[in-house]
């Protein structure tokens, strides 16, 4: 790692932060979920994202050991661990998006960078540049269809399942982590334009933000 720059995004310094949807939420609003929303949207800003390139077998090896997790075992994969709360992304034929707790990305960077030793591979932390956004309930699959390019029937998109899509006129990556949840890694930049769509898409179905 001596060629290696590495640093901890979260300092302890007293900085103010806010998350990608703070804007948002003043801007455009956040109506609270009633009796008769079928949909409901929650962000969960500041969690940890790191893109992890390199060969299957190797980095496999040590996401096990330090996770716990093997990566997917096929394209377009999604799994969890025990608690729900680390996930790996199959993106690519040598890319994956890992996501686990805020707070946690720098040490699990330090760690996978150790188990991987002088394997050929690369470990980026995304965190700051994109958010996750959750949509639930049982109007969230028709929301999407107004939303995706993709084919989000239940015989295409399983639970367990993520992919890159094109979402209105940007891109997300949209994962099924349950049956009747859905998540949106959006960037940053996109937050706002993705939020106030979903808000505008979702009015039909008496769409609530949770914050």
């Amino acid at each position: 790692m001596s060629n290696v720059a590495t640093f901890d995004t979260r300092t302890e310094a007293k900085i103010p932060v806010e998350s990608p949807l703070a804007y948002s939420y003043r801007r455009s609003g956040a109506p609270a979920p009633t009796g008769k929303s079928r949909v409901v949207l929650r962000e969960r800003p500041f969690l940890g994202h790191l893109i992890l390139r390199g060969g299957a077998i190797v980095l496999d090896e040590a996401v096990r050991q330090v996770l716990g997790v093997s990566l997917p075992g096929e394209p377009q994969g999604l799994v969890h661990d025990a608690d729900g709360e680390r996930s790996i992304q199959w993106l690519s034929p040598d890319e994956w998006l890992v996501i686990v707790p805020g707070g946690e990305e720098f040490e699990l960077e330090n760690r996978l960078r150790a188990a991987l030793g002088d394997a050929h591979f690369a470990i980026s932390n995304a965190g700051g540049g994109q958010t996750l956004v959750e949509l639930e309930g049982e109007a969230a699959r028709e929301l999407l269809m107004k939303s995706v390019i993709y084919d989000v029937h239940p015989s295409h998109f399983p639970v367990g399942k993520g992919v890159t899509t094109v979402f209105a006129k940007t891109t997300v990556i949209l994962r099924r982590p349950a049956e009747d949840r859905w998540e949106l890694v959006v960037r940053r930049s996109f937050a706002d334009y993705t939020y106030r769509w979903l808000l505008d898409a979702g009015e039909e179905y008496g769409i609530g933000v949770e914050r």
